[in-house]
């Protein structure tokens, strides 16, 4: 169930980066809109992932990841609706938020299920694998529904499993929670939103625009402001929503750093590369899902064999040769022009997907086994 979770969270990653030339047509979008249609997303799931990781631990992970696979079908069905951005805007928030309740829940379950760490990470290369599946497979879906019918009808496909999911769970899925007494951090969970959404507003406003804009200045320095208060609150909370002290685990301060830089540089590269393949290269979406299955379907094939091989080779290699394929893969692809065959990008395409699978898994199971056992949902969200 944690390897299904996790589908439905990511499925609409790929799904809506594929289809982007298709809704700036429909919509009639600027570039600055169309950015948003993606990070409408991610900004809920990057803000409440630390409240969901912790409420799961409290108050029990069952109730959360249901809860996930709920708002995840209503975003869907909100955005398989839209006529206006604003409303894609607001399903695909509804869906970020589902993401943001399944993703730590999805990996504390797993930690609950198999506590040896050693046998853990074969599981966790199993959850990658899906969470890749999600990413290589929403392309090629809404690559074919787009084929044949409006860009609407690629938000069809979580729906349905979102609610099997749900239908299943609800009667086979065991409840658990960390074995100790807390309540949400409150402070804490508003000082994180406000720094999160003033930096991510600030840069896309500002690449869009001018970063000396009024609105852009102001929505930085919120985020600046709230960073800090947010570690001040942190440090002197007494049931805190991201416990500092987890920082002291030189494991989980590294996997959280390699983390950062890995899906700062993965959900860029899929908006990016979807327009390149679409607006410059003028590729239909189910061409360009093709070219971009190079790299989901090479980290897919990767994070389970990675998974298995990580009780024999140290994680700490793993990550360090995966993010040396991820930085050669980016620097050739700095090489990319116009009308670049797919000959001489899918190698590239392949490297990047072989270096993410590599990091994936290692990453995530040295998060969650560097720390104590009953805050493994606080570190999955952190991570």
């Amino acid at each position: 169930m944690a390897c299904l979770g996790v589908f439905v969270a990511y499925l609409p990653v790929t799904s809506v980066s594929v289809s982007l030339t298709a809704i700036q047509s429909a919509l009639s979008t600027t570039t600055s809109q169309l950015s948003w249609v993606s990070d409408a997303f991610v900004l809920p799931m990057a803000a409440f992932i630390l409240t969901a990781g912790v409420f799961g631990d409290v108050h029990g992970r069952k109730k959360v990841y249901l809860a996930g696979l709920l708002l995840s079908a209503a975003g869907a069905a909100t955005s398989l609706t839209a006529h206006s951005v604003g409303q894609l805007w607001t399903g695909q928030a509804l869906s970020g938020l589902g993401a943001a309740a399944l993703l730590p829940t999805t990996l504390a379950l797993i930690s609950h299920a198999v506590p040896d760490h050693r046998e853990r990470g074969k599981f966790i290369g199993f959850w990658a694998m899906c969470l890749m599946g999600a990413l290589a497979l929403g392309g090629i879906v809404s690559g074919t529904i787009l084929a044949h019918a409006s860009w609407r009808w690629i938000f069809l496909v979580p729906i349905p499993v979102a609610l099997l999911a749900f239908a299943v769970s609800a009667k086979l899925l065991p409840e658990s929670r960390a074995p100790r007494t807390s309540r949400l951090d409150w402070p804490g969970q508003i000082t994180a939103m406000l720094a999160i959404t003033g930096l991510v507003y600030g840069v896309i406003e500002g690449g869009a625009g001018s970063f000396t804009d009024a609105r852009v200045v102001v929505a930085l320095a919120v985020a600046v402001v709230s960073g800090v208060l947010f570690v001040v609150v942190e440090r002197r909370a007494e049931h805190p929503m991201l416990d500092l002290k987890l920082f002291r685990s030189p494991g989980f301060t590294a996997t959280t750093l390699v983390a950062m830089v890995m899906f700062l540089g993965m959900i860029g590269f899929f908006f990016v590369l979807s327009l390149y393949f679409g607006m410059v290269q003028h590729l239909d979406t189910l061409d360009t899902a093709w070219r971009m299955i190079l790299v989901t379907g090479a980290a897919l094939i990767v994070s389970g064999v990675v998974g298995r091989l990580m009780h024999k080779i140290a994680p700490r290699l793993l990550i360090t040769v995966g993010l040396l394929l991820v930085t050669a893969a980016l620097l050739t692809l700095l090489g990319a022009e116009a009308d670049s065959s797919f000959a001489t990008l899918s190698w590239r395409l392949v490297l990047l997907g072989l270096g993410m699978g590599m990091v994936t898994t290692p990453m995530t199971a040295t998060a969650v086994a560097s720390v104590p056992h009953p805050l493994a949902g606080m570190a999955a969200a952190g991570n």
